[in-house]
Formats: structure tokens, sequence, C-alpha cells
């Protein structure tokens, strides 16, 4: 029986992780970075999701909380999207997402930054960290129906580790995809302002889509 819930749990992690509002979220997050950044953020996204599904589904085996309550989660979810799109459009408006091109051994390189100068800074991967935390709250419902299909009452490491090792490998492969994005298009000033325009306007969608859910 252990066997079998870990195996549905991993393939919730999988479903789980093609949520609309996650799959946002790390294209918002990756958009722009390079290779070892891109792969950075999906991971630590995805850990910060299982860390803080852990923690509340073990809170919810304690203490009886309302499906009311639980909605909440869902809408954390769905204002954090919905923040993020506000802020990449903010970005696009104000001028502040900018291109460098230079060469390096013969081969022209792109760097895409934020703000007047160019740094180099590991702030969105702890942020992706923390915000994967915090949307993990809207998958703690859908855990535990899982685990009752499976007629177990309680939440360890290793059932986490599992919903964390299928959320990774969906995200590692959106990541995939958003690198190509950004290494055959994000090539001039105008692609970068089209593409995060388009970034934003789908966070917005989807932030209110959730919503008003």
């Amino acid at each position: 029986m252990e066997h079998v819930a870990l195996s549905l749990i991993f393939w919730y992690g999988i479903l789980h992780a093609f949520g609309a509002d996650h799959l946002t979220a790390i294209a918002d997050f990756s958009i722009g970075k390079n290779k070892r950044k891109t792969i950075l953020i999906t991971s630590m996204f995805a850990v910060g999701h299982g860390i803080s599904l852990f923690i509340f589904a073990k809170i919810l085996e304690t203490y009886k909380i309302s499906d009311e309550i639980l909605a909440y989660g869902d809408v954390i979810s769905a204002s954090v999207i919905l923040g993020m799109g506000i802020y990449l459009l903010w970005l696009v408006f104000t001028n502040r997402i900018n291109l460098s091109k230079h060469i390096h051994d013969g081969k022209e390189h792109i760097h895409i930054y934020f703000g007047k100068e160019h740094s180099h800074t590991n702030k969105d991967v702890s942020s992706a960290f923390a915000i994967g935390t915090l949307m993990g709250i809207g998958g703690v419902r859908g855990m535990l129906v899982t685990l009752g299909l499976v007629e177990s009452a309680s939440v360890d490491f290793t059932m986490v580790l599992a919903f964390t090792l299928g959320v990774m490998i969906v995200f590692l492969a959106f990541g995939a995809f958003i690198l190509y994005i950004n290494k055959n298009l994000l090539n001039s000033q105008q692609n970068i302002k089209r593409i995060f325009t388009v970034a934003g306007l789908v966070s917005l969608v989807v932030g209110t889509n959730f919503l008003l859910a």
C-alpha cells in the first residue's frame, strides 16, 4: 500500500504542476534568465512548494479547518499571480527591462537585466522559493484527497519528496521551453517588450480567473 500511495502522490505532483497558475509563475520568473538561473528557479519553486504543502498538511492532520478557510489558499495563489502580472507590465511600460550585448571568444552573448544597471544577484532564485512556498497552500486540499484514496491519514516526508519530484519534472521541462524562448526570441528590445507584455497579460488573466472562480 505504501508504494501505491507514493505512486499516486508522484502522479498528483505531475498533474498539480500543470496548473495554469504554477506554469505562469515559472514563466514570469524564468523569462530572460540564463540556463543556470532557470534550473535553479524551477527547482527552488518545486522545493518550496513541497515544503509548504508538507507543513500545512501536518497542521491539517492536527486541527480541523473548514473548506472555506482552505479556499483562501487558492486566493493567495491567484493574488500572487495577479501581482506578478502587474509587476511585469509595470517593468515593460517604465522601460526597466534592458538588453545588453557583448562578445566573448568570438561569440555574441545577450544579457537581459532589470533596472538601470546590469548586476548579478540571486534575488530571483530566493523569490522563486518564497513564491513556491506561498503557493503551496493551494495544493494541500488536493494532496489530502489523494491520500484519502489510499486510506492514509498521515503525511510523511517521503510522500512530500514524491510530490516534489513529480512537480519538479514538469517545472524543469517547462523551464526548458522558456530557455528556448530566451535563446531564440529575446534577441531585441522590441521582442523583449512583446514577450514580457504577453507574460504580464497572461498572468493578469490567469490570476483574475482564479479569483473569480
